[in-house]
């Protein structure tokens, strides 16, 4: 996949089919989005193409609302990648592009720039200022421009629309196996292994302290069963989100403990995958009442991965 971050960037002239919008966590709604301009692509020789922007528009617009995203920039391409999407465009959503009306934005860069022969737009999008672009307007200046447009229905899981806001709400309700099912995926958190406390170490639980992106979302404070990515290798591991309460901790950490495990990671990239909730974050009485529950969760570990 060839990746443009500024339109100026990009000077090719083969038409395409694309899509635009957030695609925030890539669920099963978006790569509904990425098959049919897939399919289209293919059927009419047109490269397939997504355009995204980056930072958020509602981090923009409303930047002391605390919004956490499901993927990072890093993770959005690694994954719109696998659904075999050939042309990535990652518009910046400053000022300028921000008061572009969505005329001129179908104009100048859709049809101008990018030569847009097939677009697809999810069932509630809209773009430019003042929410001016949506399907309607792309219906009426299709034809002038020798573009078709698309709206693609809703995607429901259970009778439910799936949506990026949902797949939040469950992450931070700690309800993992529900976002993962919108997601198609186990919801992943990367970072780098950073020196912690080496409290767990002493307690014969050794942690990896992962420094993650502060606009990652983070599921709800608790312990977690999950995967650990390093490398190409993956391994079982225990995770804890939390401040580490029973040691008068009072920062958030993500400290993973790898099962069967004993090497020297720091500065190391790591990625986690969420599989299963464990527990609330418990502050104990004791550090003898802390391993007693390390323990029990390593059993609870190792017993669902035997069954998974």
């Amino acid at each position: 996949m060839e990746v443009f971050r500024e339109f100026k960037d990009y000077n090719g002239t083969e038409p395409l089919a694309l899509s635009l919008g957030m695609f925030d966590g890539v669920h099963k709604g978006h790569q509904s989005i990425l098959q049919e301009i897939n399919r289209i692509a293919d059927q009419k020789g047109l490269k397939s193409s997504i355009l995204t922007f980056w930072p958020h528009p509602r981090l923009v617009f409303n930047p002391d609302a605390g919004l956490k995203l499901l993927n990072t920039l890093d993770e959005k391409t690694e994954l719109l990648g696998k659904f075999g999407i050939q042309l990535l465009f990652l518009k910046n959503f400053d000022e300028e592009f921000r008061n572009m009306y969505g005329a001129d934005f179908i104009k100048e860069i859709l049809a101008g720039k990018l030569h847009v022969r097939y677009l697809i737009i999810g069932h509630d999008h809209v773009f430019g200022k003042n929410r001016s672009g949506n399907f309607k307007l792309l219906q009426e200046m299709g034809p002038e421009y020798g573009f078709e447009a698309e709206q693609m229905e809703v995607v429901n899981l259970h009778n439910n629309n799936i949506s990026s806001t949902k797949i939040r709400n469950a992450l931070s309700e700690g309800r993992i196996e529900d976002a993962n099912e919108m997601l198609g995926y186990h919801y992943p958190v990367s970072g780098t292994v950073i020196h912690g406390a080496k409290i767990g170490r002493t307690l014969g639980f050794p942690t990896a302290n992962i420094l993650t992106d502060p606009q990652k979302l983070l599921p709800k404070k608790g312990a977690y069963i999950v995967d650990v990515v390093l490398g190409s290798q993956k391994y079982q591991g225990m995770l804890s989100v939390g401040t580490n309460p029973t040691v008068d901790g009072t920062s958030l950490s993500v400290e993973v403990h790898i099962l069967d495990f004993d090497k020297d990671i720091y500065g190391q990239p790591i990625t986690v995958q969420f599989r299963k909730f464990l527990h609330d974050e418990i502050k104990f009485q004791n550090l003898g009442k802390l391993i007693e529950r390390l323990e029990e969760d390593r059993t609870l570990t190792r017993r669902f991965f035997v069954a998974n």
